[in-house]
């Protein structure tokens, strides 16, 4: 007994008659008739009555009927969704701060118009845990700043931003003509959490310029970071993107520093063996635009 078998029958049960069914369905008469054969000898039961050189449905064919009409329903249904699943259900977008805040919000207003029908789901977390969740199959794709560790992940460039100093304003640092990485060492430093990109690229950083650092103020918050910084606690290193309108405001203040570049790259990322939907694929398009 197949789908098959039922789209068969439910032809012949229409027409009432084998010829016109078999034309419908582009089918020979004796395949039509084998397959009403089949059906009938499966369940041991008789679907049509032939007297006359007519059919005439039976109790048995009357209920076969309504059941196969359900039955084709739920697999046609199933077929569009499956054909066109990236259409439909959930994707799983995760995002490192930065990214999250100043460049998912775009692209996922974008994509939702092009598939109003498809859920999203994000997280917003630091590269690490990020990165783990794409391990376990719990993401789908992930934005990150910073290089990728895991070989088991795939990676393409998208953009790239900067670290800047922020300091408060009329911060000492702000009076010198030209600083220097080795100046900052003097004050007290605010910085994101271990397990976040932008602490990596510092940490990495100041260890190849035989530089030790210890912040007195490990945050998960930028915000919580500017905060205390305006407030004259310290000094601290943030992307330029997330800070930019708290220094225009004068809430905090910056200066480049000669001999330090704090450039990082952005990457769209996703395991190795995930499969790529249209959709997926459609999204990666638009984070590379």
């Amino acid at each position: 007994m197949t789908i098959k078998h039922m789209k068969i029958f439910i032809q012949v049960y229409r027409t009432q008659n084998i010829t016109k069914a078999a034309e419908l369905l582009h089918m020979t008469q004796p395949a039509v008739t084998r397959a009403i054969q089949e059906i009938e000898s499966y369940y041991g039961i008789c679907l049509f009555e032939r007297i006359r050189r007519r059919l005439f449905a039976t109790e048995s064919a009357h209920l076969f009927y309504s059941k196969s009409l359900h039955i084709i329903d739920v697999f046609d249904t199933m077929e569009m969704e499956m054909r066109n699943g990236d259409k439909f259900g959930v994707i799983r977008i995760g995002a490192s701060v930065t990214l999250g805040n100043y460049f998912l919000p775009q692209l996922v207003s974008r994509f939702q118009k092009q598939y109003e029908d498809l859920s999203i789901k994000v997280i917003i977390t630091n590269g690490v845990n990020l990165q783990k969740k794409l391990l376990d199959n719990e993401l789908d794709i992930a934005l990150i700043e910073g290089r990728v560790g895991s070989e088991e992940l795939h990676t393409e460039q998208v953009g790239t931003d900067h670290l800047i100093l922020v300091t408060p304003p009329r911060h000492p640092l702000l009076e010198k003509q030209k600083i220097k990485l080795e100046d900052i060492m003097d004050y007290p430093i605010l910085l994101r959490e271990k397990g976040s990109t932008s602490r990596a690229l510092l940490d990495n950083y100041f260890e190849m310029r035989d530089l030790q650092i210890s912040p007195m103020w490990e945050s998960t918050s930028t915000q919580a970071i500017v905060r205390a910084v305006s407030y004259g606690i310290g000094i601290s290193f943030l992307p330029k993107q997330l800070v930019n309108v708290d220094i225009e405001n004068g809430i905090i203040s910056t200066k480049d520093i000669v001999d330090a570049d704090f450039t990082r790259q952005h990457y769209i990322v996703w395991h190795n063996n995930k499969f790529l939907t249209d959709a997926i694929r459609k999204f990666i398009d638009l984070c590379k635009e």
